[in-house]
């Protein structure tokens, strides 16, 4: 289950924290498609490993097919062992933006 060459590269960034909101959701994960330019984005109270990955499940891999690369910054929840255990056994490639240069994910 491959997706379209137009669905096939993500970005992926959280934003926040803002002020609470309901339910104590404070970040903002979001996500936008290269090619179309498509955002998905979810509030959510912790931005964990499981989470990210409960996200890109449902909002791009069931909606969209099997990404080929995600794009994201250094930062701790998309570096971990178990997303990058994840990502490979589902054959998504994990690119990372410079520390330096966050602008190269756009």
């Amino acid at each position: 289950m491959l997706s379209p060459c137009s669905f096939s590269q993500w970005g992926m960034d959280i934003v926040g924290p803002f002020p609470l909101a309901a339910r104590q959701k404070k970040f903002l994960l979001v996500a936008i498609n290269y090619f179309t330019k498509w955002v998905e984005a979810k509030p959510l109270a912790r931005i964990t490993e499981g989470e990210l990955m409960k996200f890109v499940w449902k909002n791009i891999i069931y909606r969209f097919g099997l990404p080929r690369e995600i794009i994201s910054d250094n930062g701790r929840q998309f570096q971990g062992r178990r997303i990058q255990d994840w990502c490979a056994g589902l054959r998504i490639k994990q690119r990372f933006t410079s520390v330096s240069h966050p602008q190269a994910n756009e």
